[in-house]
Parts: C-alpha cells; structure tokens; sequence
C-alpha cells in the first residue's frame, strides 16, 4: 500500500468510524410519552445488565426540584420532561419542566394550572418542538419544547363539559397520533376528543351511548392506546364506564365493554396485540380479554376470557405482553409479581409480593423491572418457566407511595420519587 492509499485508507476509516459512531448515537430512541414509544411498558434496549449488584445499579445523579407529583418522565431532544407542583414566590402552581439531560439543570417551567394536594399525575407528550400535558383540573396545554412557551391551551371542563368518575381528578397521559391530539375529557357529549395538534381546533368528538350500569360516568385514570384491530384504526380506552373503542378517523364509537368497570377507580391502560384487547381493573373487578371482528362499518368486541378479582386484578402500574405471556402486579394494593397466558388466561406462575404495595411494571432486555410503592425494585427475568429474581435495591424515597412508572433510557434508568429525581447505570461495561 502507497503513503496516499494509507492516508486515504485511514481517513475513509475515519469517516466511517464518524457514520458508525453517529449512527449508534442516533440509533438510541426517545422516551417520548407515558409507557413509552408505543405506550405498552416496553423498551426496545439491550445490553443491560442481567443481575444486579449488592445494593443496586450505580447511582448516577440524584436532583431534588421537581415538585410534588406522580408525573413519571418523558426523554426527546435531549431533554427530560416531568410535571410538578412547584411553589414560585407566593403561589403555587402546576408545572410542565423540562431538564437538560446531560447537566440536569432546570431549562424551563411552564405553568399548567391550580395544583393538587399530592400532585399532577399526567406524564407530558413530547412530539417534534412540542409537549403537551394534562393538568388535574383539566387544563390541556401544548407548548414549545425548546421554551415552554405555550402555544394553546383548552380546559376540559370549561370546553367540552368534561368529568371524572371519581374524586382524584384527571390523570391521562395526551396521545398524539398524526396530526391529532387526542384525550378523554369524559364528557357526556364529548367523551373522547381528536384536536389538532398544532393549534388546538376540534377535529371530532365522541359522546358514548350508556354500555352498562358497572362503574360511573366520566373520564377514568388510564391513557388511550392505539389499535389497528380488523384493519380498523382505533383509539381504546378505558373510562368510568368500562372499555371503550372510537374509530381514528372520524370518532364514530366503535365498541364498549361495561363488565371490566368499577365505581372508584379504572386505572390501567388496555393492552393490544392484533385482533386482541386485554383490560383489567381492580376493586374487586378483574381482567378480561377481547376479541374484535368487523361487523359491517362497525367493530364487535366478544369476552374470550374474563379472570375474577381473585385470579387476576391490577390496582396500578400496569402490565406488559412479552411474546404469548403478560406480566403484572396482581391484586388490590399488593402487586404480587404474576404471568398468565394472553390468549387463554391461564395462569403460568403467581409469587408472594416481595415487597408492600402495588408496582409499576416496565420490559426491557429479558427482564422486568417491579417498582413497588413502598420504594424498592426488583428486577425479574420475563420467562413463564417460573419465578427468577436477578436482583433488588432500595432507591433514596420521597414522600408518599412511589407510584412514577420507571423509564429507560440509553441504558440508564430514571426513578422519580415526588421531588426526588434519579438516574441509574444499567448498561453493561
């Protein structure tokens, strides 16, 4: 090889070496909402740690400043996204914050609206320059992701006659899907709501006709996920009411499911795969499966399976399907670590709670990260053979249950615990 070849041999590999290194970096995937890119409690990274040391992943960095809240974080742009009651001067108010990811420092607040005794409990919607959030009054407000700047702002109940089922106040998590905005204000007239979501203007609304007597009217406390069931695109959620489903395209209400609702609190978001939907409530409630079909313009949900309350019940934190099998908390405020079967509810393996209070469920790598109310977190390999700890530690606790979902983030993990934020190692070196 001549001296030019080497000098061109070594600054192709430079380049190349550059594009590899680019193409690494930008390979890593927001966190862009609640649940995740697809809003199902999965994260798509590997070459995380396997076991746990004694006494847990490294700690990072832990900041204090968030304010009160059970807002869990989204990451986009470089930035971290979390809601809180913050107190500025005088008065007290709802905040959207943005953090920068690399210093952690504060690079905006944006008030949202009244606050809460224990906090707002949407997590913000990142799409592009844009955030969005859900106060717990019902302020729904999008604003610049680079300022906080606030670009529109709409109230639930002042906009469309929304309402809760029950006395917590409005908890959802906005979705974005295309160039729509969409979010459950609970209203009799406008149960569901598509907005455009570059300027707030009301694209379509959905009343729900009466689907049953179980539960109560108004809006409930899960987020809506998307499904493309029977080549239909929809919007499924669950309400006061019980499940729901409205076409994407023009609202048309599509399905309703009444025997999954209960009176206090519906609270998990549904679970989609295919022509399937999985719901599950608690107090006293239970989980159902659904299977969707067309029926002419309209879509039929039909029960292929419903567990009582003392098979299976999820208070809060969710569940996650991985292959043919769900993992989740069962039972009222217990959360003990349980797998059954999707397709047929069978249950492959129910352990004792290894710590109190429900958890926060979230897939990455093989595993399960449990995140219990009562602080500690255990991780769990995602298998239906039986049940495997690979390891636990006891993050620093704020005040009140620990009920922010975790987030993972180019190997890193994010825990919030009210005004505690922290970040942990779990890429392995």
């Amino acid at each position: 090889m001549t001296g030019c070849e080497r000098r061109h041999g070594t600054a192709a590999l430079a380049l190349v070496t550059v594009f590899l290194t680019g193409a690494a970096m930008a390979a890593v995937p927001d966190w862009p909402q609640f649940r995740g890119p697809q809003r199902d409690g999965r994260s798509g990274e590997t070459g995380l740690l396997k076991q746990w040391p004694d006494g847990g992943p490294k700690l990072l960095w832990k900041i204090e400043g968030v304010g009160k809240g059970y807002s869990t974080v989204s990451i986009a742009g470089g930035k971290i996204f979390t809601m809180g009651d913050l107190k500025r001067g005088d008065s007290e108010l709802q905040y959207i914050i943005a953090l920068d990811l690399k210093t952690q420092k504060e690079l905006w607040t944006s008030p949202v609206g009244s606050p809460h005794p224990s906090g707002p409990r949407c997590t913000p919607t990142v799409d592009g320059n844009l955030v969005y959030a859900i106060g717990t009054s019902g302020d729904l407000i999008c604003a610049e992701a680079s300022t906080g700047k606030v670009v529109w702002r709409k109230n639930f109940e002042k906009d469309f006659g929304g309402r809760m089922m029950s006395m917590w106040k409005f908890s959802e998590s906005p979705l974005i899907d295309g160039e729509k905005l969409v979010c459950t204000p609970g209203g009799k007239d406008a149960t569901i709501v598509a907005l455009n979501k570059n300027t707030g203007e009301l694209i379509w609304r959905c009343g729900i006709p009466e689907i049953g007597d179980r539960g109560k009217d108004g809006a409930g406390y899960s987020s809506i996920v998307i499904s493309e069931a029977c080549g239909v695109r929809q919007y499924v959620q669950i309400m006061g009411r019980g499940a729901i489903s409205v076409a994407a395209d023009d609202g048309r209400f599509l399905w309703g499911y009444n025997k999954i609702a209960n009176e206090t609190a519906n609270i998990p978001n549904p679970q989609v795969r295919g022509d399937y939907v999985f719901v599950t409530t608690a107090y006293a409630t239970g989980a159902a499966l659904l299977k969707l079909s067309r029926d002419g313009n309209a879509v039929k949900a039909e029960e292929v399976y419903f567990l009582d309350p003392k098979q299976f019940q999820n208070h809060h934190g969710g569940v996650v399907l991985v292959g043919d099998h769900l993992y989740g908390g069962h039972g009222h405020g217990e959360g003990l670590p349980t797998c059954l079967e999707f397709l047929t509810g069978k249950i492959a393996w129910k352990a004792e709670a290894p710590a109190k209070g429900s958890a926060a469920v979230l897939y990455a790598d093989g595993h399960l990260l449990f995140r219990y109310e009562s602080g500690p977190l255990y991780l769990i390999e995602a298998t239906p053979e039986s049940f495997k700890v690979k390891g636990r530690f006891d993050p620093p606790t704020g005040k009140d249950p620990a009920w922010p979902h975790p987030v993972i983030h180019d190997g890193k993990l994010y825990l919030r615990h009210h005004n505690l934020l922290m970040c942990y190692e779990l890429g392995e070196k």
